[in-house]
């Protein structure tokens, strides 16, 4: 009986740490939706800001190193717009993967309460 509650004993801290990094997983990509919110607003607000513009009245500039260069609105709107897109298809993969990390996690707890059930099993013939 010993040696059984050693095993599950081992079980129990192998799937406690495997949950632990499931749990980092978990924080890292939160901070990167986070991230990818904040940049998805912020293009968001500038395409907006641009679609104000008159392409003959106003003038937009690129910042390229310590340069302003000029640059059309249209094609401005066009780069602002491809970066939303990939912004918004990046946001998608990580909501993708946090809710696949959830499932784990699921799964996680689901075995570690298993574990200890077995394991105050074993302590309560003892």
């Amino acid at each position: 009986m010993e040696a059984q509650a050693a095993q599950i004993q081992k079980k129990l801290q192998i799937e406690l740490d495997s949950f632990k990094a499931t749990q980092k997983d978990y924080s890292k990509m939160v901070q990167q939706r986070q991230l990818l919110d904040g940049q998805l607003n912020e293009n968001q607000n500038v395409l907006e800001e641009m679609n104000k513009l008159n392409e003959d009245k106003n003038n937009v500039y690129k910042l390229i190193g310590p340069i302003l260069v000029k640059q059309s609105l249209t094609e401005s709107k066009q780069n602002v717009s491809k970066r939303i897109d990939f912004i918004s298809k990046e946001l998608q993969k990580c909501n993708d993967r946090l809710v696949s990390i959830e499932k784990e996690q699921d799964k996680h707890r689901e075995n570690l309460t298993k574990l200890q059930q077995q394991l105050s099993l074993l302590s309560a013939m003892k």
